[in-house]
């Protein structure tokens, strides 16, 4: 069994505030005993529109920004998951990262954002490189096996079910959720969804106001709602037991019984 904590801030456009936030919301995290953080998509940077800015405030994974987050998982002695905009090899664009970083601080995971938000009037594959489909990489947390997507993958079922193939028994989704008609709706039903059909955990943290639509949550494999936010700055924090998800899927046996894999169409 292991503590894990969403962390939900608003970020901005000073990066150095941005990494202040997060500092305050794995300081609290770890003080109520998580042994992982996870903190939303662009949490480096964030503006109200996608834009040149995005690029010109992209680092590499081993520049300050994530330096800084390397700095608090060593501090605290926990593991932090978070999105940043990755400076790449490519003029005008970036790629949208997750990295996780281990409790000694060194990078354990990272996963490019592959289904690019291209709906509801955004267009982020204008500025983002679309991630490459490779075998996915988990990351161990005392015990419990976690995988990584961002966003708008949790629209797609089947990118979940690679991971659990891959052996997770949860899964870490950073998110800057849009607001717009029905979204916190679709948000919730949909991470809701992942964890049930998969029988997993999922560690959903979500941006709040302006720019995300809050309402960061821990769902159990059951889809149960573990802990939550609403539409405020702060964390959630709830247990994810191994134990737990054997009991559902013995009570459940669905990836057992399913006759379909998972095919990647590129």
């Amino acid at each position: 069994m292991v503590q894990v904590a969403v962390a939900q801030f608003a970020a901005g456009q000073d990066k150095e505030r941005n990494l202040a936030d997060a500092a305050k919301l794995v300081a609290d995290a770890a003080g109520r005993g998580a042994r992982l953080v996870v903190l939303p998509e662009y949490a480096m940077f964030a503006a109200p529109k996608m834009d040149e800015r995005f690029v010109e405030s992209a680092e590499p994974l081993d520049g300050p920004f994530v330096g800084g987050l390397a700095d608090l998982a060593a501090r605290h002695g926990v593991h932090v998951v978070a999105g940043v905009n990755e400076a790449v090899d490519e003029p005008g664009r970036i790629s949208n990262t997750l990295v996780a970083l281990a409790p000694s601080g060194e990078p354990v995971a990272r996963y490019s954002k592959i289904h690019l938000y291209d709906a509801f009037g955004y267009k982020e594959s204008d500025l983002v490189r679309r991630g490459p489909i490779e075998p996915p990489q988990t990351f161990e947390v005392e015990g419990v096996t976690f995988g990584m997507q961002t966003c708008y993958d949790a629209r797609f079922p089947e990118m979940a079910r690679l991971l659990v193939d891959a052996g997770a028994d949860a899964l870490a989704l950073p998110a800057q959720w849009v607001p717009g008609p029905l979204k916190e709706d679709h948000w919730r039903t949909l991470v809701r969804a992942r964890a049930i059909e998969n029988t997993i955990y999922v560690v959903a943290a979500d941006q709040c106001a302006p720019n995300g639509a809050g309402n960061s949550m821990i769902i159990d494999p059951m889809g149960v709602v573990v802990a939550s936010l609403g539409e405020g700055t702060g964390i959630a924090a709830g247990e994810v037991s191994p134990d737990r998800v054997a009991e559902v899927r013995t009570k459940n046996p669905a990836l057992r019984l399913r006759r379909f894999g998972v095919t990647p169409l590129d």
